[in-house]
């Protein structure tokens, strides 16, 4: 199967252009918090987690696929020591962790690519996190049904003496979904983790929603960037999130048009609430219509005239004129303040618009 991978994204923009100390210190954390609280691949009784290694094997075939070769670093071992005085040779299969710590924790040579060299193990990097927040996802969207299932009827009042950290002892159902919780709260400080040894070891980059991308500056990610991507995280959002991820990576690489994906996750937000509320007709033709359900006093009016008015405005003078063909006229081009402007302003009236549900 084909995988979005950092350094096939950033193909065509540099970003490093050394390869010091801080880059391979950071990628022996990367690899430690990757190994020892994302995915373990020891369990508490310090033997293999079958069902982590299967995730580890396919993370690291999916990735040499992806960078066209066999394996990140040797799988096998072979080599000869004395023993009672006679040579005996001694061979095997290195587990797979340590294939991908190989790979990670490698020295640098002058005559590699430095820009390469980095962004290949970013890829490691963004595909571990990616997968496991696919886990998490699959999990938050299977817990309802499996709390409903009948193996649970007898267990409802019954108290389970087993606890998590800082959580007291609860019913079965109730330890079910703080365990949820904490799995997810877990996931959480794992990325800040991530993000906060990026940017110590100067790397611009933020991982978000399955993507390591590049950084704004650090008003901008901390005020809008960070709260818009935890508001987008879950499954009903999909688009939303996907639209303006690409809208970003179009941005930081050169790529056309990153305000047209922009305008498109705000279009499937303001539809995706007005589904949710119940207010569609079946009649709508645009964005239009649908930014008259938000503003209709009949619905509560959820967005004041202004705001629509703010919203249109983008629609019409910067989403629509890259969402068609141009024909004879020039092709609408924006500079590099607008196409900022553009993201912002389609971020922040996203979390806006999320945040009065």
């Amino acid at each position: 199967m084909l995988n979005d991978i950092f350094s096939r994204r950033y193909e065509k923009r540099p970003l490093f252009t050394t390869v010091g100390q801080a880059e391979l210190k950071f990628f022996v954390q990367a690899y430690r918090i990757i190994n020892e609280q994302v995915i373990p691949y020891y369990g508490y009784d310090k033997k293999v987690d079958e069902e982590n290694k299967a995730t580890w094997t396919w993370l690291h075939d999916q990735l040499t696929m992806e960078l066209g070769v066999k394996e990140l670093s040797a799988k096998y071992y072979s080599y000869q020591r004395e023993w009672m005085g006679k040579p005996h040779n001694y061979s095997g299969f290195y587990e797979i962790n340590k294939v991908c710590e190989s790979f990670m924790t490698q020295g640098y040579q002058d005559e590699w690519d430095q820009d390469v060299f980095v962004k290949i193990r970013l890829s490691f990097v963004e595909l571990a996190f990616r997968t496991r927040e696919a886990q998490i996802a699959t999990a938050n969207k299977n817990l309802p049904i499996a709390l409903q299932a009948p193996m649970w009827n007898d267990l409802k009042g019954k108290k389970n003496s087993f606890s998590l950290p800082g959580v007291t002892a609860k019913t079965y159902v109730e330890q079910a979904q703080a365990s949820n919780d904490y799995m997810n709260a877990k996931f959480a400080a794992d990325v800040h983790e991530l993000n906060t040894r990026m940017l110590q070891a100067g790397m611009p980059l933020n991982y978000h929603n399955g993507y390591v991308q590049v950084a704004q500056d650090a008003l901008t990610q901390a005020q809008i960037e960070q709260p818009f991507w935890s508001l987008v995280k879950d499954a009903k959002w999909m688009n939303v999130s996907t639209d303006m991820a690409e809208a970003i990576d179009r941005r930081d690489t050169g790529g056309r048009d990153p305000a047209f994906y922009a305008g498109k996750a705000l279009e499937s937000t303001i539809k995706i609430i007005c589904v949710d509320k119940g207010w569609t007709t079946g009649n709508e033709k645009g964005a239009s219509n649908f930014l008259d359900h938000l503003e209709s006093k009949a619905n509560g009016r959820f967005i004041e005239p202004w705001e629509r008015s703010v919203m249109q405005a983008f629609f019409t003078g910067v989403r629509n004129d890259f969402g068609h063909g141009p024909g004879p006229a020039p092709m609408p081009v924006l500079t590099s303040e607008q196409m900022n402007s553009s993201i912002e302003l389609s971020m922040s009236s996203i979390k806006s618009l999320i945040n009065r549900l």
